[in-house]
């Protein structure tokens, strides 16, 4: 079992074992000061897991009361938010009491938002289920939902009380869904990990995930805790992510965040080797790794396409926009352009 402590605006620990979710009643009775406790989780995880973690709140004394959406990106929405606040008005959920987040990182999104707005705050416990979410969303504090004009455009920066990744669940992944989250892996390798990448590329990950795990969840750590409300090197976090959400949106999210941010990866790093800012064999070295991965590395939307949908990115400031920028096997840079350069950018990624 290892442990990962995030010292933001709140101090928390991200413990990364197996066995955890039975632990979740112990870890919930340390840091609430209620009773009750409102999991919250979708259709394809409740079946697999939410008796597990009822039954551990329940034998440490909690009320426990579940709210279970359809799973899928469609709906982390207003109207599911809203629904979720109302069930939470519903059953009486105090400030003292608290949330419990499993699932994916739509489980984690929706729910972190939802407890950073009702009574103006209460606590909440992430216990991600999906690879992604281990990796990634679960950790930082950001929480949002989806508008009909972009993905994440209404959210906030909300720190979780505790995070527990239990990789047992990793176990039952659908193989797609484990490539998701590969593609963050891979992202976090890219960013500033080549020892990570060399792992990667010798493809033992399955059989023991942890040390990768929580190598990600310290990388990540240290750039929340240098700038929590991603404003400078957070961003670094977001490679492959600003044409990957363009992708999702032109798909009208049935394409995978995972998938979506892989394509990224690859569009914005062809990009760089064209405008002569990445040697021209990291791409291909990436195509490999993220195929390895099972990840797809190219897309049928137009540049003119996915340029539309971009206009809209959090990262847009004025007429210019943030990029993640590759410059060497492992290593980025954040690279701001011109918002009417990015069409080219992309034209050019896909040819490369």
């Amino acid at each position: 079992m290892t442990t990962v402590t995030v010292k933001a605006s709140r101090t928390y620990d991200v413990t990364i074992g197996r066995g955890l979710l039975a632990q979740v009643g112990k870890e919930a009775a340390r840091l609430l000061k209620g009773r009750s406790a409102a999991v919250v989780t979708d259709s394809n995880v409740a079946p697999l897991y939410l008796d597990r973690v009822k039954d551990a709140l329940e034998g440490e004394g909690f009320r426990v009361c579940t709210f279970v959406f359809p799973a899928g990106e469609a709906s982390k929405n207003g109207a599911t938010y809203l629904n979720l606040l109302e069930f939470l008005a519903r059953e009486q959920i105090t400030r003292t009491d608290g949330l419990v987040a499993l699932g994916g990182g739509v489980v984690g999104d929706l729910t972190g938002f939802a407890a950073d707005t009702f009574l103006r705050g209460i606590g909440f416990l992430q216990l991600p289920t999906t690879l992604l979410a281990a990796v990634d969303a679960s950790v930082g504090g950001k929480t949002a939902i989806d508008l009909q004009g972009g993905k994440n455009l209404a959210g906030a920066f909300y720190q979780p009380l505790g995070v527990l990744c239990d990789l047992d669940t990793l176990d039952t992944l659908p193989p797609e869904t484990f490539a998701d989250g590969c593609a963050e892996v891979i992202k976090y390798g890219m960013i500033g990990g080549p020892d990570l990448l060399a792992k990667l590329e010798q493809g033992t990950f399955r059989q023991d995930p942890e040390e990768i795990v929580a190598r990600c969840i310290a990388m990540k750590r240290d750039l929340v805790e240098q700038d929590e409300f991603d404003t400078g090197a957070r961003q670094l976090l977001n490679l492959g992510h600003t044409i990957g959400h363009g992708i999702e949106a032109c798909s009208g999210y049935t394409l995978s965040h995972g998938k979506a941010v892989a394509i990224g990866m690859a569009l914005v790093t062809g990009g760089a080797a064209a405008f002569g800012l990445c040697p021209a064999e990291v791409l291909p070295r990436l195509k490999r790794l993220l195929q390895r991965y099972d990840l797809p590395v190219e897309t049928a939307y137009s540049s003119a396409e996915l340029y539309e949908k971009t206009l809209s990115d959090k990262k847009r400031t004025g007429d210019t926009i943030q990029l993640v920028v590759p410059t060497a096997w492992g290593r980025s840079v954040l690279h701001r352009v011109p918002v009417r350069q990015l069409e080219d950018w992309i034209t050019k990624g896909a040819a490369q």
